[in-house]
């Protein structure tokens, strides 16, 4: 478990954040967020007060990386790429979850580094992570204004013969009387643009390059869905009621995912990122062959 306890004994009264400066080798706003976020207790009682003094034994929370050996596929002195298999989580969801890529960031390049944008735990391919809190702040930036074009591989269903631009915006779904969608179609939603071109048949699917001009949560998913084209695998999006809350509840083994949604997996791939930092270009591509999963896909649906 990538989250656990160290007990830390306080011999005279000292502010709690100089002591968790000091333990764990971080900044005082680092310190003070983990007070924040509740990871700080003494006799089990939970200290909140961002100015407390403390005396005694603490039990503090704090994430230990744990490596598995996943090497990164190209790095700078400011960054570092990741070619991230499909089902490992970016980041811990609660302090119960396991191993994440998270967990090699900070194993490798020390607590300071941090991933600076997010893929879903089924999609697989780049991830760019800083290795110190400068290089995050302006990869994130250029993240934000749009300065990072990414793209991505998606088999869908059916025949896609044209390029499109898929125009539809995204809100955030507060109806949960239902299934438990994350987002959905609403002209309340903020402005949402994909560009979808097709690339080759593969059986009675069609392997796109899917680009998001805007970055909205589960954009390609959902704008691919809202054209009648769900990619192969989706567990939510395209999938009966019944079908996505049996995914949702865990209910679905393996055998029973393929059967109903044709993969064991999302099958979309974040393929490529292109930006300028600091005066170089980069173009970066996976190097994982996703083409050979579909096709492969493909010949197993037949068997």
């Amino acid at each position: 478990m990538p989250f656990v306890v160290k007990k830390v004994e306080v011999q005279t009264p000292t502010k709690l954040f100089l002591v968790l400066m000091r333990e764990f080798g971080i900044g005082q706003k680092e310190a003070q967020r983990m007070i924040d976020t509740k990871k700080v207790f003494q006799n089990k009682k939970l200290i909140e007060d961002k100015a407390a003094v403390v005396q005694g034994e603490l039990e503090i929370i704090h994430f230990q990386p744990q490596s598995r050996g996943m090497k990164p596929i190209f790095e700078t002195k400011d960054f570092v790429l990741y070619d991230k298999p499909s089902g490992v989580m970016v980041h811990p969801r609660n302090r119960k979850s396991e191993y994440t890529l998270i967990d090699e960031i900070k194993w490798a390049y020390g607590m300071g580094a941090n991933i600076v944008h997010r893929i879903d735990k089924e999609t697989s391919g780049l991830i760019l992570a800083a290795k110190h809190k400068e290089a995050e702040k302006e990869l994130k930036r250029l993240f934000e204004t749009k300065q990072i074009k990414k793209r991505y591989l998606a088999l869908v269903h059916g025949k896609l013969r044209s390029e499109m631009l898929i125009d539809a915006p995204i809100a955030m779904n507060r109806d949960f009387s239902q299934i438990k969608l994350k987002m959905r179609i609403s002209s309340e939603g903020k402005p949402a643009k994909t560009l979808v071109q097709p690339l080759r048949s593969i059986g009675p699917y069609t392997l796109v390059e899917a680009t998001p001009l805007t970055g909205r949560q589960h954009q390609i998913r959902l704008h691919l869905f809202h054209v009648k084209h769900p990619i192969v695998g989706d567990p939510i999006y395209g999938r009966s009621t019944e079908d996505a809350i049996r995914y949702l509840d865990r209910l679905m083994d393996e055998d029973e995912r393929i059967e109903r949604m044709g993969a064991s997996r999302l099958m979309l791939h974040a393929q490529e990122l292109d930006f300028s930092y600091k005066g170089s270009r980069y173009c970066l591509f996976s190097r994982y062959d996703f083409v050979k999963e579909c096709e492969k896909l493909l010949r197993q649906q037949k068997a």
